[in-house]
C-alpha cells in the first residue's frame, strides 16, 4: 500500500473508532443523567426535602456524578420539572383534538396521564417552596392548554360556568394531583375514579362522568 493512501486509511480508522466511541460515551452520559432523573424523582416522591447525597446513593452514582449533570439541587428540580412538563403537553397535544369532544378530551388526558401524575406529585409539594415561580412558568403552557379545553367545555355546554376557565381548570387539575398525593397512605385508585371526580369538579353529570372515565 502506497505511504498516502495507507495514512488515508488510517486516518480514516482511527475516526471511526474515535466517532464510535464518542457516540458510545454520548449513549452513556445521557442513560446516566435520566437514570438520576427517575431515581430523583422516586426519591422526592417520598420525601420532598432529601439532598442530592441521598439520590445519588438511590441512583447506584458517586455525589460527584449527580453533580457533574445537576450542579444545585434547583436544577435537578426543575430538570424533573421540564421532563413532566414535555410529557403532559405531548400526552395533551395528542388528546384535546379540536373535533373532540371537550369532557371526552379531558378524560382521556386524566386517564392517560395518571401513572405519569403519581409520578410527578411531588411537584405539587416543591412548588410550594422556594423554586414556586419557577416551577410554576415551566407548568404554564400545560395549564395554559387546559384553561383552553375547559373553555371549549364551556362553550359547548360540557361543563359547567360555575367558575372562569382558567380557575376551574386549576381546581379540576389540582384534584388529580391531590388523589395521587393520598393515593399513597390507601388502597390503590385507579384512573376511573379519579377521571369521574375531575370530571364531577368541571360540572360534568355523574352518569357521564362515569362513562367517560369507565371507557377504558
Amino acid at each position: 500500500m502506497h505511504t498516502g493512501v495507507q495514512e488515508l486509511w488510517l486516518h480514516t480508522v482511527v475516526q471511526s473508532w474515535t466517532g464510535a466511541s464518542e457516540v458510545h460515551r454520548g449513549d452513556d452520559v445521557t442513560g446516566t443523567r435520566e437514570r438520576i432523573l427517575d431515581v430523583a424523582t422516586e426519591v422526592l416522591g417520598r420525601s420532598p426535602d432529601v439532598g442530592m447525597g441521598e439520590v445519588a446513593t438511590a441512583a447506584g452514582v458517586v455525589r460527584r456524578t449527580v453533580y457533574g449533570h445537576f450542579p444545585t439541587r434547583s436544577d435537578l428540580v426543575l430538570a424533573l420539572t421540564r421532563r413532566a412538563v414535555d410529557e403532559m403537553a405531548a400526552v395533551l397535544a395528542e388528546e384535546a383534538v379540536v373535533d373532540k369532544a371537550a369532557d371526552e378530551a379531558w378524560a382521556d388526558f386524566v386517564a392517560r396521564l395518571w401513572p405519569l401524575v403519581h409520578r410527578y406529585r411531588v411537584l405539587v409539594v416543591l412548588r410550594r417552596g422556594e423554586l414556586g415561580e419557577d416551577i410554576h412558568a415551566l407548568l404554564g403552557p400545560v395549564e395554559t392548554a387546559l384553561a383552553e379545553l375547559v373553555a371549549r367545555g364551556q362553550e359547548s355546554g360540557a361543563f359547567g360556568r360555575h367558575l372562569p376557565a382558567a380557575v376551574l381548570s386549576q381546581v379540576a387539575w389540582s384534584v388529580v394531583f391531590a388523589v395521587a398525593d393520598g393515593d399513597l397512605s390507601g388502597a390503590p385508585l385507579g384512573a376511573p375514579a379519579v377521571t369521574t371526580t375531575s370530571l364531577l369538579l368541571l360540572g360534568v353529570p355523574e352518569a357521564r362522568a362515569r362513562a367517560l372515565a369507565e371507557r377504558g
